[in-house]
């Protein structure tokens, strides 16, 4: 049996100085893109041309609901900047699923080639746990998370083959991670499960304005199931993490009159908010859940915002309710322009 309730790994991370990344282009309140040079001595010797990296960011919350039988997961975009991506759930298996948020999407505008995406390359991406070291559940016999940290560490060099080709002083704020996954799944003789994932960055200096840059290990954080005694309700986590909008539980709590409208027009709506409220969230048919939670969001957000929402049936398993929308291209980029699954993701240095 899986660990229940393991909130926080043994790995600690590094201190608030060695945790941050550079964001020297700033497109707004928020960063929605960084443009990085690559090359060791770009800052030494002007002449030399810069490869750059632009990482565009999915901002906004996910809504995460367990009830009677099925996960429920909404993704809601907080649309920033002009370039930001909503969240949105990506199926691992029919049993999981997976949300990336922060820098997800990696390109060079210079050579107009995709470095990275983590949201679209997470089916794959598998890392090699190594024996030596905490593990996730160390703590109880043959319990440990090993599939959750096969994901982790897969994300995180993923992340390294990029990271490795930053080489300016970073500038984050402490609390921001450079990117987070939050996963959730039914797990065979355990349950429904959620877990959030973060990725922190360390850089040390080489020379001069010269520096080395990496992802640090994940660092995890369980949130369902709740522990004993603790409300079976809303789950949500929001990116960027600063001021972030309110949670929809605390708008129900708040009484917030688009929500009270809502619950008024329908006694189904009503009982499902009371359910949440009262944290008796396992008690909820999914598909009263379902019509609460789109009406709910479609009311306190902003027209203009993307949504997703996808559903885990404990007996169905993986299904869209609202299926992403569809990718704007990119400025300049070919209509049928496609990068090979194999083709290399390091930046090539100019001639």
């Amino acid at each position: 049996m899986r660990p229940r309730n393991q909130f926080s790994l043994p790995w600690q991370p590094h201190s608030v100085e060695q945790s941050r990344w550079s964001i020297l282009v700033r497109l707004g309140p928020f960063a929605v893109a960084m443009v990085l040079a690559s090359i060791a001595f770009a800052q030494q010797t002007p002449d030399v041309p810069r490869e750059e990296i632009v990482a565009n960011l999915a901002a906004g919350r996910v809504v995460v609901a367990v009830v009677k039988d099925a996960i429920l997961v909404a993704t809601v975009e907080n649309p920033i900047e002009a370039q930001t991506r909503p969240p949105i759930p990506v199926k691992l298996s029919s049993e999981r699923l997976a949300v990336t948020m922060g820098a997800v999407d990696w390109f060079s505008p210079s050579s107009q080639q995709d470095l990275a995406r983590i949201d679209a390359e997470l089916p794959r991406l598998r890392g090699h746990l190594v024996s030596s070291g905490p593990r996730l559940g160390q703590a109880e016999a043959g319990s440990e998370a090993s599939d959750i940290e096969v994901i982790g560490q897969g994300v995180m060099e993923r992340l390294n083959s990029v990271a490795r080709d930053l080489h300016s002083k970073i500038d984050q704020p402490s609390d921001e991670p450079l990117t987070q996954l939050v996963i959730a799944d039914y797990l065979v003789g355990y349950g429904a499960e959620v877990w959030q994932v973060t990725y922190d960055i360390e850089q040390q200096q080489e020379r001069g304005d010269f520096w080395d840059t990496r992802v640090l290990r994940p660092k995890y954080l369980q949130f369902w199931p709740p522990q004993k005694g603790q409300p079976h309700t809303l789950v949500e986590f929001a990116y960027p993490p600063e001021n972030p909008p309110p949670s929809l539980l605390d708008l129900l709590r708040q009484k917030d009159p688009r929500l009270e409208k809502l619950i008024a027009s329908d006694p189904r709506m009503g009982e499902v908010a009371s359910r949440f409220l009262e944290g008796d969230s396992k008690k909820i048919k999914s598909e009263d859940a379902t019509q609460f939670l789109r009406a709910a969001l479609a009311a306190i957000v902003p027209p203009n915002a993307r949504q997703t929402f996808a559903t885990i049936g404990a007996e169905s398993g993986f299904a869209w309710v609202l299926a992403p929308p569809p990718e704007p291209k990119r400025p300049g980029q070919a209509k049928n322009q496609e990068r090979p699954a194999d083709a290399p993701s390091l930046i090539k240095q100019p001639n």
